[in-house]
Formats: structure tokens, sequence, C-alpha cells
């Protein structure tokens, strides 16, 4: 390696030579001298100034590096992250995973696991009730979990029905793509 640096102070620009030949230059966004990874902000590929390609390098596999431009600016401070904020959106994707577990404990069928999931893509308010999905508290779809089955007042249960109706035909039309495909 050309440049037997320790660091890379974020914001350098560095060129990179890859044991693969490929040429590399771009900014340095982090670096850890621990694993010797270097992370690289360079322009974009696709043609759009809004965007940039960024690519993580083991230094062990990088023949050559050399510094361009050494920056010796402190980085700028990253902008804050609202905690409130990232803890609800956890909350949230733990809930709709335990929701996806109650179903595994209740030992609904394969076909009424893959309803609920349809199901709460649309709507966020279902539930298991046994075996039994409840939607909006107002509608309940029982096994074998056909158009049928989902009972519950006009308004609501026609909506959950046209839900299944084309969950249905979704699986359908999967199942005959798969068989005309094999």
């Amino acid at each position: 390696m050309a440049t037997d640096l320790e660091f890379f102070n974020v914001g350098t620009t560095v060129s990179c030579r890859t044991c693969l030949d490929k040429e590399i230059e771009g900014e340095v966004l982090a670096f850890d001298s621990t694993t010797r990874m270097l992370i690289i902000k360079s322009d974009p590929t696709s043609g759009r100034a809004s965007q940039n390609n960024v690519h993580m390098l083991n230094l062990g596999f990088v023949a050559d590096i050399q510094v361009r431009r050494e920056c010796k600016d402190k980085p700028a401070e990253p902008s804050s992250l609202n905690i409130g904020r990232l803890n609800a959106r956890a909350r949230e994707q733990i809930d709709k995973k335990k929701k996806l577990v109650m179903a595994l404990k209740a030992g609904v069928s394969p076909e009424g696991q893959r309803l609920f999931i349809a199901i709460n893509k649309t709507i966020d308010e279902v539930h298991w009730s046994g075996e039994e999905i409840v939607v909006m508290k107002s509608v309940r779809i029982s096994a074998p979990y056909t158009p049928d089955c989902v009972k519950g007042d006009s308004a609501a249960t026609n909506h959950v029905r046209k839900i299944v109706e084309k969950h249905l035909k979704d699986r359908e039309e999967a199942k005959r793509q798969t068989a005309g495909g094999n």
C-alpha cells in the first residue's frame, strides 16, 4: 500500500486501487482502524446529482491507496435523532412480529397465517382470537378463511371480504404461474 496511514479523516479525498484492479476515488465517510474498513462516497454512476455511490472497502483487499486531498477540518456533528420516534417505530415492529407469533402459537393453518399477513399489510387493527382473525374489532374470519367465512357489520365486512377475495385470487394466480413454469 502506498500510504500506510493508521487513520483517514472524514472528508479526506482518497483514491484506491482494489486487488481486482478497480479504481475508486471519493470522500471518506468513515474509517474503522480496528477492522481496517473504509467507507467512501463517490460520484453517482446513475448520473443523478442528488445521489451518491457508497463503497465499503476492506483495506486488506486494497492494493494501493493515495490521499488526494487531506481534510483537516473537524467533521460536522451528525444530525440529532428523534429517539422517541425511533422507539415508537421499534415498538410498532415488535408488536407486528408478536401478532405473527400469536398465529403460530394458536396452531393456525398456513393459509390462515398468509391471509392474516395479507390483511395486516393494509389494515393495522388485526389480531387473533383463537383460530379466528379479528379485523377492526367488528369483523371475524374463521377457518377455512374464505370470503364466505367473513362475518360482521356490513361496511367493514364488505371491505375485508374484498381483501380476502383478492388474496385468494392472487394465490391462485401464483399457483397457476408456478405450475405453468414447470
